[in-house]
């Protein structure tokens, strides 16, 4: 499937190339342990001037550790966001310098996980400014006159352009799956605290999550089953028996006509794979979670980024400094409130899930990615499902009516993940069959 003209592994000629399929062409000798590194550096020259994803890069091949070889991600290619420390590339937690590190002392633990089941750091992608709003310099590869999203900008663009097979973000918000929807590739947030945010700059501590992009969802679920040591997930003959329920969260919001065909689409093919897909009623205590998100995060960013207000306020973009005064205002009580709110509706949902759904449809973003690149667009079809800490799936199955990406979300409950990758697994898979 790999070999090029003499038999050898010919990534460029592959850009739907899998993780898996690597490993076997390394095994059998159709391919060398750089030839990924050395393609994606290829298409890094080629595309960063343009899209520019980048914060940091290594400019030389890395040397590789023999004894790692056979490990399930040897030789793979990866972007990390710029929030999260690496001990080879200076973090700047998107800030455009003005708080900056040249390197830390120890990598993040998702990093050295990584990089002991073999997989190669290509460098550091943009992030908004401290994980929030204010974009960074990054374009959307398949319009650059748009935003790729955020705050994970830099990770769902070079993914979207074929400048690396795997990258790691963040949400606290939607900076995961927005962007994977304007990017359009898959975007995968776990359930809040599957990988530890230890070396992560931390924003709202009881939203952030880190998840990961790539452009096939093999690769999302081969690296979920290599950073938590679950079984391999693999498709199912069909979904005959899964239960979808139809639900964004708000459900009050008028949808645009792009996300009412991209879902219309996504049901048409769950059915068609087996599934039965049904309108989710839920009641008017869900319709709460997005204002309940804002004050979580706005409350717990106040007191996380307390001093780098205080010493670094007039350097601040406008937007983080109102959020953070905005979150001082907010007092214990309302914080309570709102943490109370979600921990009893995250039992209500687990309880929907027992006896309705097995997993939820919803809206991923409120349509293409927005013309322009001043802001990142709206997150408000996230905000919910990161407050319940639930697992979301961005699927790319459709575009919009200028030809650019449209997703939608598969949710699951929590710790439910391995159930919501098979189910997408199967999806795909059949997608791909038929």
């Amino acid at each position: 499937m790999f070999a090029g003209p003499e038999g050898r592994s010919n990534v460029n000629n592959n850009p739907d190339m899998t993780i898996n399929g690597y490993q076997v062409a390394l095994a059998e000798g159709r391919a060398e342990p750089l030839d990924w590194w050395h393609t994606c550096a290829a298409r890094i020259e080629q595309r960063e001037p343009e899209v520019k994803a980048w914060e940091a890069l290594s400019v030389t091949p890395p040397e590789l550790d023999a004894d790692l070889a056979g490990k399930p991600l040897f030789g793979v290619p990866v972007g990390i966001k710029d929030i999260i420390e690496t001990v080879d590339f200076p973090t700047g937690w998107g800030t455009g310098g003005y708080l900056q590190t040249p390197s830390s002392l120890v990598d993040a633990s998702l990093v050295t996980l990584l990089q002991k089941q073999g997989a190669l750091v290509m460098g550091k992608t943009v992030s908004t400014e401290l994980a929030f709003f204010t974009p960074g310099k990054t374009r959307n590869p398949h319009d650059l006159s748009r935003t790729p999203g955020g705050s994970s900008s830099g990770s769902a663009a070079a993914v979207a352009a074929g400048m690396v097979p795997l990258a790691f973000g963040t949400q606290t918000a939607g900076s995961m799956i927005r962007p994977a929807s304007y990017c359009g590739v898959f975007g995968f947030k776990p359930t809040f605290d599957t990988l530890s945010a230890a070396g992560v700059k931390s924003f709202a501590p009881s939203l952030d999550t880190l998840g990961w992009f790539a452009r096939n969802i093999e690769d999302i679920c081969t690296t979920f089953s290599v950073l938590t040591r679950a079984p391999r997930i693999t498709a199912l003959n069909d979904l005959a028996g899964v239960r979808v329920g139809v639900r964004s969260l708000p459900g009050t919001l008028p949808l645009e006509d792009d996300v009412v065909q991209a879902l219309a689409a996504a049901q048409a093919r769950l059915e068609k794979v087996g599934a039965e897909v049904v309108p989710l009623p839920l009641d008017a205590r869900y319709e709460t979670l997005v204002e309940h998100q804002k004050v979580v995060m706005a409350y717990e960013a106040a007191q996380t980024l307390a001093s780098e207000y205080s010493r670094l306020s007039d350097r601040m973009s406008l937007k983080l400094v109102e959020l953070i005064e905005e979150g001082k205002a907010i007092d214990y009580p309302r914080y309570r409130e709102a943490m109370l709110v979600a921990a009893n509706l995250r039992q209500a949902l687990t309880a929907v899930f027992e006896t309705q759904v097995d997993v939820i449809l919803a809206a991923s973003a409120t349509g293409e990615a927005p013309e322009g690149i001043e802001n990142t667009g709206d997150s408000i079809f996230c905000r919910s499902w990161t407050l319940l800490g639930v697992p979301c799936l961005n699927l790319p199955l459709s575009k919009g009516k200028t030809g650019m990406p449209v997703g939608v979300q598969l949710v699951a409950d929590r710790w439910q993940d391995q159930r919501l990758l098979e189910i997408a697994s199967t999806l795909m898979a059949r997608e791909v069959a038929v």
